[in-house]
């Protein structure tokens, strides 16, 4: 069997603990008896704890009781977890992770219960969109990458907000049992077959400030109305009147990322598009999106997607024909 250990903690996302587990249980419907998964939940007690949305749940085994080894660890996430004091025992339980299991990691905002315990250090991980600056600035040694849906790094996995748990869950039983059955679970689930690690969580756009006739919101409506333009911060300041220094330093403030960064997302967010909706040739849709080449949008997608645009394309194709074939 593969051994399967779910921390929880009070305020815990209830999705966050059953998305993983829905995944692993209707796995086993495709695997021999003996293969499967048997989940553990664990926690600071057996006494129920109450999710954010007001659930209980009760864990299987304390964290003391908890101490042998396993395929995999996860801890899920929780909406108070990047602002509240991490709890002590669970921390103590989740610091001897590496050892305690083949594979490691969090859902959501378990990873800022990650990074408390020491384990985010030099590692490239994901959470959810809401909360990946503050993740960045609480645990600078790490990687926070926006965009992901999840990342595996090592024996170290992470993934996105709540549903993005399914996607992990998916992903480590395709990694585990072959593709094919990661589909048939996601068949099972009704959800649109494993969205891949590299699809962005998000739109740039969820970045624009509140007030929409600010200079930074005329700057991002500029960019996007003109996407093949070459954007600079030279250019964008004069744009809206500001000097250079000026334009980066509010755009940050109102934003939470620099110009620059706000233009390379915008280039990503609508070559997928087009990829997602047309079969143009790589080298229209680059032009198209600001990247100059195809060559420099593969760049791009590699680096912050983890896949080429090829691949990209690809996999949307196939998950959207497995989608209408499951209608």
């Amino acid at each position: 069997m593969q051994k399967v250990a779910i921390a929880i903690h009070d305020g815990v996302q209830a999705l966050d603990v059953a998305g993983p587990i829905d995944v692993f249980a209707e796995a086993n419907a495709f695997v021999d008896a003996e293969e499967g998964y048997e989940v553990t939940l664990v926690g600071a007690s057996r006494n129920p704890v109450r999710a954010s949305n007001g659930m209980q749940i009760v864990a299987d085994l304390t964290f003391e009781e908890a101490s042998g080894g396993f395929d995999v660890l996860l801890v899920a996430g929780g909406p108070a977890l990047p602002d509240q004091a991490p709890d002590p025992t669970m921390q103590n339980w989740l610091r001897h992770a590496p050892w305690r299991a083949s594979i490691y990691g969090s859902v959501c905002t378990g990873a800022f219960a990650l990074g408390a315990a020491g384990l985010l250090e030099g590692k490239r991980v994901t959470t959810h969109w809401q909360n990946a600056q503050k993740l960045a600035e609480r645990f600078p040694g790490a990687t926070v990458e926006h965009d992901r849906i999840h990342i595996r790094d090592g024996r170290l996995v992470t993934s996105a907000g709540v549903t993005a748990g399914i996607d992990l869950g998916l992903a480590l039983v395709g990694e585990r049992y072959g593709h094919p059955v990661a589909v048939a679970v996601a068949k099972r689930l009704v959800v649109v077959a494993q969205r891949q690690g590299g699809q962005s969580q998000f739109s740039p756009y969820l970045s624009a400030p509140v007030d929409p006739e600010s200079p930074m919101s005329r700057v991002q409506h500029h960019v996007v109305g003109d996407l093949a333009a070459r954007h600079t911060l030279q250019s964008l300041a004069r744009h809206v009147g500001m000097s250079a220094r000026n334009l980066a330093r509010h755009f940050v403030q109102e934003t939470g990322i620099t110009p620059h960064e706000f233009v390379e997302r915008a280039r990503v967010d609508a070559a997928r598009a087009m990829l997602e909706a047309s079969d143009r040739p790589l080298k229209a849709v680059a032009f198209d999106c600001g990247f100059g080449s195809a060559d420099r949008m593969r760049d791009i997608f590699n680096e912050r997607l983890g896949v080429t645009p090829n691949h990209y394309r690809a996999s949307f194709r196939r998950n959207q024909d497995e989608a209408t074939h499951q209608r």
